[in-house]
């Protein structure tokens, strides 16, 4: 897999390089946003790993500028802004998934190798629509949910689950195969860590029309409500 990974900080460029090279990464390195794009262009990472504050030009901004320019390439955005508005922003500027200061490294490494799964052709062929249900969207590209035209805040584990669901509507999808899609290559978490994220997951699809149900046996399903 070759990785991008645009960050300022050498301290914590020079760290993850190594870590994600053990990994069996190629990684190249980028600690400027006015040259990120440039180098993201000549270079066509699998995965471009980005931080938002960047000297020379903001990471959003790359960001903007590589989708405009119609590249594709999956984004981590990796930053010490965590606040809501940022995660929405980041979403509706094109990332894929994103990663709050401080991290740990095992997930970080998960993370990318769930975005590089995703660019394969066999994922790629599935098509660019979004699927509904009820009055959500889910837009493959950005990959973020929306209630009618309303982004729903998710954290990425949130929304790895309803991209699941979403995709068989109304289909029971086993608790053992979310768990591997929400929680990827992370061992020594227990399945029952699934629940946890159903249980928030639906305190926040409430008041959307949709649905989701706990099948004892079977697993969980999404469905518009009647």
């Amino acid at each position: 897999m070759h990785l991008l990974l645009i960050e300022d900080d050498l301290a914590l460029r020079t760290t993850l390089q190594r870590s994600l090279v053990r990994a069996s990464m190629r990684v190249d390195l980028c600690g400027d946003g006015a040259r990120a794009l440039e180098l993201w262009k000549s270079l066509q990472p699998d995965v471009v790993v980005l931080d938002l504050s960047l000297p020379g030009k903001d990471g959003l901004a790359v960001l903007q500028d590589a989708r405009r320019d119609g590249l594709e390439t999956p984004v981590l955005i990796l930053t010490a802004r965590g606040t809501v508005g940022d995660r929405i922003m980041g979403l509706n500027a094109g990332a894929d998934d994103y990663l709050p200061k401080p991290f740990d490294l095992d997930e970080l490494e998960a993370r990318i190798r769930a975005l590089h799964r995703r660019r394969l052709p066999s994922h790629r062929d599935e098509g660019s629509e979004s699927p509904l249900v009820g009055t959500l969207r889910h837009d493959k590209k950005n990959g973020a949910i929306y209630h009618q035209h309303e982004v729903l805040d998710l954290t990425p584990r949130e929304l790895a689950l309803m991209a699941a669901l979403m995709a068989k509507p109304a289909h029971a999808i086993a608790k053992e195969r979310l768990f591997e899609l929400v929680f990827p290559g992370q061992i020594d978490v227990h399945y029952e860590a699934i629940e946890v994220v159903v249980y928030r997951l639906r305190k926040k699809l409430q008041g959307t029309g949709t649905t989701l149900m706990t099948l004892r046996g079977l697993g969980y399903l999404l469905k518009a409500s009647n």
